[in-house]
């Protein structure tokens, strides 16, 4: 859901170019991908629940990547998996109409918003890995939430929902002229 508001910020509050519809529905499960992007490393995780062979994919990844909350949520992490996304996506395009620039921006926006996120746990992320110093905030573990907590499910989710309708309801404006570009 972070994700999807970071993008859903920045679709109303920035010019942008000419969109597709394929353009942005692709950005869309790009930006879904980016957000589980950071959690491709731990074999339990939403993203390898939804394969068969999932959960032993996972397991090779975690093990190559080191483990959980290592490599991936680090400034290296978000470095080389933005230059393998784009590297895939340059593949993709001969395949998918659409703007990978910014298909490949919406999925950074979901990776970089699961960083911040994961920021705000009391586990922190090792944001300058290999310096093993994980980085959160409030910069007091006390003041942060537990993955998956009640504050997570009852505070956190609510707000992003709540921050979604209200930047659907102040920039209706914008996406209706958003839509109207694809309905001519």
């Amino acid at each position: 859901m972070a994700a999807f508001t970071a993008l859903n910020l920045i679709t109303a509050t920035q010019i942008l170019p000419h969109l597709t519809l394929s353009t942005v529905m692709t950005a869309i499960g790009a930006n879904f991908l980016g957000g589980l992007a950071p959690d491709l490393d731990k074999p339990t995780s939403e993203f390898w629940q939804k394969f068969p062979a999932g959960s032993y994919l996972g397991h090779i990844l975690h093990t190559f990547l080191g483990g959980h909350r290592l490599i991936s949520h680090s400034v290296i992490g978000f470095v080389l998996f933005g230059l393998l996304s784009k590297y895939i996506l340059s593949l993709l395009s001969h395949t998918i109409i659409a703007d990978m620039n910014i298909v490949w921006i919406a999925f950074m926006i979901g990776y970089f918003s699961h960083l911040l996120m994961d920021m705000l746990t009391s586990e922190g992320i090792p944001l300058f890995f290999p310096i093993p110093v994980h980085i959160g905030f409030p910069p007091f573990k006390i003041l942060r939430i537990k993955t998956g907590g009640l504050i997570e499910k009852a505070i956190i989710f609510p707000l992003l929902l709540i921050a979604n309708g209200y930047l659907f309801y102040h920039f209706y404006p914008t996406y209706i002229h958003l839509l109207k570009t694809f309905i001519k």
